[in-house]
This record gives structure tokens, C-alpha cells and sequence, in this order.
């Protein structure tokens, strides 16, 4: 049984063009929440998706100031994680939980 912290840690998976040649490298890309740490990401992967985790690597993308139709706005801060999947583990992103 998973715990629902784990759904709390693991937001959405991303699903663009770097990140579907990053998994050739065995490696997935999510988003996660702000105050996630690397030991939170790594046993959350492995309790929802059933999988052994080799490392976790995060990064903050700074939110951007846009406009649209002349109206400024700001795009908000997104945490992600590089999740690198141990030899011969495999998730698939396109089906749900």
C-alpha cells in the first residue's frame, strides 16, 4: 500500500521533447513539489511505480515574466527531478497511476 504523502512529493511527469530522449538514458523527469527533497523524490518513485531508483538529480526553473494581450503576467517557480532508473527498470509516463 502506498502512502499519500507520495502523491504529495510527485506531481506530474513531463512530458517534452528532451525528456523523451532523456529516457533512452533511462532516466524520467517530474515535477515535484517545492520543498521536496532528494530522499523524499527517490522513495517516492520507487513506492508509486514500483521501481529501484540509481539517483535523483533537482533543479528550480525561475518563473518567467510573460505577456499576453498586453497584460503582464509571471509564470510561478516549477521544481523538477531528473530521476535516473537502475539497469533494466523502465516507467511508463504515458498511462496513469
Amino acid at each position: 500500500m502506498t502512502d499519500l504523502r507520495h502523491y504529495d512529493v510527485i506531481l506530474a511527469p513531463v512530458i517534452t521533447e528532451k525528456s523523451t530522449l532523456a529516457s533512452e538514458a533511462n532516466q524520467v523527469v517530474f515535477n515535484v513539489a517545492k520543498t521536496a527533497t532528494k530522499p523524499a523524490i527517490k522513495q517516492a518513485v520507487e513506492a508509486l511505480f514500483g521501481v529501484k531508483v540509481k539517483a535523483v538529480n533537482t533543479f528550480l526553473r525561475k518563473g518567467k515574466n510573460k505577456r499576453f494581450r498586453g497584460i503582464k503576467g509571471r509564470q510561478s517557480d516549477v521544481k523538477k527531478a531528473v530521476v535516473t532508473l537502475a539497469e533494466g527498470q523502465s516507467i511508463d509516463v504515458t498511462t496513469g497511476l
